[in-house]
């Protein structure tokens, strides 16, 4: 899998969209970010656990 993020850079992204009203529906993420998608799965064990590490509310 190739993985061109660090897991501090998703955990980064995941906070940013969320400030910027983005919604982290994983279907939706998965669509319109795939990088990021497949980061996240690569650090964490799946996508909900990378939104709750990445604290937002």
């Amino acid at each position: 899998m190739d993985v061109n993020m660090s897991s501090s850079e998703v955990l980064s992204e995941i906070k940013q969209l969320s400030e910027n009203g983005v919604s982290l529906n994983k279907k939706k993420v998965k669509k319109s970010n795939p990088q990021l998608m497949r980061s996240a799965l690569h650090y964490f064990p799946n996508w909900d656990s990378a939104v709750e590490k990445s604290n937002v509310q």
